[in-house]
């Protein structure tokens, strides 16, 4: 065994030796001159995924701020029972106060009201078709939900409600909905309207879904106010 040093020994290997050249090492099999096409093309992907996520945002902040807005306009709400309204008269007989404290304290007991009340307006052309009109004020964070509820609850008490749909709620804006109900008197009409900031019922003998709807737009237009 030879003690020379390794450096010393000379190279007896008689393959060729590499040639390293000035070209650059290609590593893949991708072609590099559509490399800058493609960086253009994920950064285009990119722009369009991060424009996609801002409208999503920012759609969604709009409900958010709408619905804030909404809240906000409509939950200070004030109701009034005034001696004459929508061409009917209060009834402030002992029967008639006796028949508005039940249907305001019933309908008390089925939701949390800061202010409740009950009244019957009678038809200075027909006493069979007055109107029994029962609610309050409260925050109401989804009045349609809560709407439909009270109209489930007057099904247990007064027999389905039938052909329940909804109508224009006028200028005061929140959901408006009438059915058909029955009674000792036979079928008759009942509405009801729901808001941010209040909720109302009412119960329309003789007349059609379609009067009473009118007749209650009236009606809430002349006994709701808001601050």
């Amino acid at each position: 065994m030879s003690d020379a040093h390794l450096t010393e020994r000379a190279v007896t290997d008689g393959s060729e030796p590499i040639d390293l050249t000035d070209e650059p090492i290609q590593l893949s099999n991708r072609d590099p001159e559509h490399a800058p096409e493609r960086r253009a093309a994920r950064s285009r992907r990119r722009r369009i995924a991060w424009a996609a996520a801002a409208l999503v945002g920012l759609a969604g902040a709009a409900t958010i701020g709408t619905v804030g807005w909404r809240v906000a306009q409509q939950k200070d709400a004030d109701l009034v029972t005034p001696d004459r309204v929508a061409g009917l008269v209060r009834d402030d007989s002992e029967r008639a106060r006796s028949t508005s404290d039940y249907l305001r304290s019933g309908f008390a007991a089925d939701i949390d009201l800061d202010s409740s009340f009950g009244t019957v307006y009678r038809d200075p052309s027909d006493d069979k078709r007055s109107v029994l009109v029962f609610g309050g004020t409260t925050l109401l964070w989804q009045p349609e939900r809560d709407l439909d509820s009270l109209f489930g609850l007057l099904t247990d008490e007064t027999g389905k409600v039938t052909g329940l749909r909804e109508v224009p709620a006028g200028r005061l804006g929140g959901v408006m909905k009438c059915g058909t109900t029955s009674g000792d008197g036979g079928d008759f009409a009942v509405c009801g309207w729901a808001d941010h900031g209040s909720v109302v019922m009412a119960m329309f003998p003789g007349r059609s879904v379609d009067d009473a709807g009118g007749l209650f737009r009236s009606m809430r237009e002349e006994m709701q106010t808001r601050k």
